[in-house]
């Protein structure tokens, strides 16, 4: 995992899974890529997104490798940048998480933030 401060990653668990999930649902990179955001809603005020996207839109932002990239929209960037995509497969849960340096509180179940 390399990046600067300001980049989104996505770590080395997290990136074995999303190729996996890919492989599962017959897509690859690097046509395809990691599209993170985020949207107004969930007990915190503010939710998570991520998909698998292949068309870029204008502004977007791009990180990573050659391997898997990362794409976020300007928007969502202003309160994801600085942060890491991880995956848990522990007893305390299953699934994607955003460590988000930039969130002030998170809810309990991790998928709604506050800056």
């Amino acid at each position: 995992m390399v990046g600067t401060e300001a980049d989104i990653i996505i770590n080395d668990k997290a990136k074995a899974k999303a190729f996996s999930l890919m492989a599962d649902a017959g897509i690859s990179a690097p046509e395809y890529f990691v599209r993170v955001g985020v949207k107004g809603g969930g007990c915190s005020g503010l939710t998570y997104e991520l998909d698998f996207d292949n068309e870029k839109q204008s502004g977007d932002m791009e990180y990573g490798g050659e391997d898997l990239k990362v794409v976020c929209d300007m928007k969502s960037f202003l309160y994801l940048c600085g942060t890491e995509l991880d995956f848990s497969d522990g007893l305390n849960g299953k699934g994607f998480n955003f460590i988000n340096p930039n969130a002030s509180r998170s809810c309990g179940c991790g998928e709604s933030f506050a800056v």
